[in-house]
């Protein structure tokens, strides 16, 4: 496909980045440590650690793991840890050192948590204490030989670190009893690292820094493998489409997002150390009283997140009241932007929500929308620098311009494959090298992409196609709904019929009130046939309804 988008670029963003600045994570770690040394780095609960402190503090987590624990280059740690210091800390100390990082959920279940340590084959673990009783129940059944155990408070200076720690486990009980034999706690790894010689690897762009799990377009759970050069691109991307509108060495960007998703791992984390810029670390974001707590504290320039967090936000009466001189640049990513918090973000805060796309075969980056945007458009933007896009049929022939189709991907931010899983790459990359989204997505005459709905998804009533999506969308626009998921269950006179499940932010809200309000916007077929409420719905780690467990939940 012609890349007519590039004719709608922003001045100052360049067609193609240069992919070979850079030869490994470590080294754009080591470069902003040279540039940003006392500046801030990451903050969290009143903690600041600056790029020194992490280069210190990392090199002595990577030595840890290098001389006491003798892991081979390559070797796969997993984190089990929200948005606190420590993550970081390990996260460079552990790619520094070269070896893998395993992202997991801290919310896992013992089965979901074996499942991917078995299958990442994962030797060592740093896991918040809260969490360990999990681990407990299955390490008997993994490779896990060498077993790193936080408390929330730990990197904190005294008193502080003390009175968390009290407070989190005799206090609130937030530590459930666990016991592993030859646990060490993440202090002691730092100490006894501190006392052992750190040995810098050369690492290159083949080497793989993640194994970051995901369904992917088929819905199984395995690993991505993301290499150096895959990051490093999608910073490069990144960054050339941010430079003309961020200042380096002058950000400070709210990390409310979990690290351990691909999209707060790079839009937040590395993005922003490549920046010099200060990650103020958000441990629970469903605290939004909390949350908004840290935001008074801090001038932030720029904020990261997802529709319902944003929503969230919105509908607190205090968000109104904070200052947002400062606020610069916001992006929203992970799961659609509706059109009413956009604009009603607009409102209060006078910046644009800037709406992006990506997955986490393409780590994850793959269009955005230009951060001089004034108003939303609907779509999720163009394609980054040194980015192919295509929006394809069924048989794999490209489709032409204002015609939806999936949307494939060729660029070197795309995975290297899924881990041991050769069938499930050949399925998800195509031979020419694009990547299958498994999103079908509509580009317009000027490069912009909007995206339909999730291929999977897609709702089939009397042969015409729904789109999930363009439901809720609908839904959530009466005043009465507070949140909605919509999916196709099986109809014995058109094959399918939408069902919406809605928790209502009126109680006398009914089922009339949203046929009517979605006959005024929806074709007849569209019109959900089937509405059930409910006091919540089932999300992700970032707040994405998971149709999948609605669906399941049908008979």
């Amino acid at each position: 496909m012609e890349k007519i988008w590039l004719k709608s670029y922003p001045a100052g963003v360049a067609a193609e980045v240069n992919v070979d600045e850079y030869h490994s994570l470590g080294e754009l770690f080591d470069r902003s440590v040279a540039s940003f040394g006392q500046r801030a780095a990451f903050v969290n609960m009143g903690q600041a650690i600056t790029y020194r402190e992490l280069d210190r503090l990392s090199r002595n987590f990577g030595a840890y793991l290098q001389g006491a624990l003798k892991l081979q280059p390559g070797a796969r740690v997993a984190f089990v840890m929200p948005n606190i210091l420590q993550y970081p800390i390990a996260l460079f100390g552990a790619l520094r050192a070269g070896y893998t990082v395993v992202n997991c959920n801290p919310l896992y279940t013992p089965r979901e948590l074996a499942r991917q340590l078995n299958d990442s084959g994962a030797e060592a673990i740093v896991i918040l204490e809260n969490r360990a009783w999990v681990l407990e129940k299955v390490i008997a059944g993994t490779e896990i030989k060498h077993v790193i155990a936080t408390q929330i408070g730990d990197m904190l200076c005294l008193p502080r670190n003390v009175i968390v720690n009290f407070v989190v486990k005799f206090v609130r009980r937030m530590v459930p009893a666990w016991r592993i034999p030859g646990a060490v706690s993440f202090r002691s790894a730092l100490k006894q690292g501190k006392s052992l010689e750190w040995r810098p690897v050369k690492l290159g762009h083949d080497d793989i820094a993640f194994l970051q799990y995901t369904g992917g377009i088929t819905g199984v759970p395995k690993g991505a493998m993301l290499t150096h050069g895959n990051i490093l691109a999608n910073l490069q991307q990144a960054h050339a489409w941010m430079r003309p509108f961020f200042k380096e060495g002058d950000e400070i960007v709210i990390t409310a997002l979990p690290l351990y998703h691909i999209f707060a791992m790079t839009a937040n984390c590395l993005i922003f150390v490549k920046l010099g810029g200060a990650n103020v670390l958000i441990t629970d974001p469903r605290d939004i009283a909390g949350l908004l707590k840290e935001l008074r504290k801090h001038p932030f320039t720029a904020i990261t997140g997802v529709n319902t967090l944003f929503n969230a936000l919105l509908r607190h009466p205090d968000f109104s009241k904070l200052d947002f001189s400062h606020l610069r640049n916001c992006l929203s990513g992970g799961m659609a932007l509706h059109q009413a918090v956009a604009e009603k973000w607009k409102k209060i805060t006078g910046a644009t929500l800037i709406e992006a796309y990506g997955l986490t075969e393409a780590s994850p980056g793959v269009t955005m929308n230009p951060f001089n945007l004034r108003q939303f458009n609907g779509s999720v933007g163009l394609p980054l620098p040194s980015t192919e896009v295509a929006i394809r049929d069924d048989q794999g022939h490209d489709l032409p311009i204002g015609q939806a189709g999936e949307l494939c991907v060729r660029g070197p931010q795309v995975m290297k494959g899924y881990w041991r899983r050769p069938d499930e790459t050949a399925k998800a990359i195509m031979p020419d090298g694009f990547l299958r989204t498994g999103d079908i997505a509509v580009m317009d005459e000027k490069g912009f992409i909007r995206i339909v709905d999730r291929k999977k998804d897609t709702i089939v009533v009397s042969g015409f196609k729904v789109y999930p999506n363009e439901v809720e969308e609908v839904v959530v626009m009466h005043r009465g709904v507070l949140d909605v998921g919509a999916v196709g269950v099986p109809d014995a006179n058109s094959g399918e019929a939408v069902k919406i499940f809605v928790v209502k932010k009126d109680a006398n809200l009914t089922a009339a009130d949203l046929v009517a309000h979605c006959r005024k916007s929806l074709a007849a077929y569209k019109v959900p046939r089937h509405i059930e409420f409910r006091n919540d719905l089932p999300k992700s780690a970032i707040g994405k309804v998971l149709r999948r467990v609605l669906r399941e939940g049908e008979p």
